[in-house]
């Protein structure tokens, strides 16, 4: 039996995985069940985090490296968009005690700023501590794909932003660190999504279906 309860979903995975196209499968999947959903992204999901992102993507079609920005700036800025996302959106939802649905969260930070750019993770650790004060996914489904899954799927996007242009070796680093990050954790589901089909959607449905007890 369903109980209203607030709860935090979270998709992680490389570009091309699936996770923008399966979060919003989700999202409709729950609104049939008539349950008050959110679906949000990161980063961005606010306004003021959007603008964020724009500077963040901006900074990345810049030729010159010497203009571009520190990888410390670059982290503090996805982290300034994290703050006003938390506070203005998803902790807020939360509270209406909704289900929100989020297209990446802490664990991109950790695999493409602590994995891909060597960012010091205590340094990252240190500023969740006071931008999420507590806040963590009730679960997450991590999108594990094919490489060539994943480049025919970018090849077909008309919008790229700065991380649909990476190298094919970035890409592989940073799916081997989402699987380490998932790595025995009870709330974690790493799914295979090269075929990214109704089997999968139904099966992340399924999952969630159990863990806020929808019949």
């Amino acid at each position: 039996m369903y109980k209203k309860k607030p709860f935090f979903i979270v998709f992680e995975g490389v570009e091309g995985c699936g996770k923008s196209y399966q979060s919003k499968k989700l999202f409709n999947n729950l609104k049939k069940k008539k349950i008050k959903a959110l679906i949000t992204r990161e980063p961005g999901g606010t306004k003021s985090a959007e603008l964020i992102r724009n500077l963040i993507l901006k900074d990345y079609f810049n030729n010159s490296n010497l203009e571009k920005f520190d990888k410390y700036t670059d982290t503090l800025l996805y982290l300034a968009a994290r703050n006003e996302h938390v506070k203005t959106k998803i902790k807020p939802a939360l509270k209406q005690k909704r289900v929100v649905i989020c297209d990446r969260f802490i664990d991109s930070t950790i695999a493409y700023q602590v994995y891909g750019k060597k960012v010091n993770i205590k340094f990252i650790k240190n500023i969740h501590k006071y931008i999420l004060n507590g806040l963590k996914p009730n679960l997450t489904f991590v999108l594990k794909v094919s490489s060539k899954s994943s480049r025919k799927r970018l090849s077909k996007r008309k919008g790229k932003n700065r991380y649909d242009n990476f190298s094919q070796s970035f890409y592989d680093k940073a799916q081997k660190s989402f699987i380490k990050i998932a790595k025995n954790k009870k709330n974690y589901f790493i799914l295979d999504s090269s075929e990214n089909n109704s089997h999968l959607e139904k099966k992340i449905f399924d999952i969630t279906a159990r863990y806020l007890k929808i019949k």
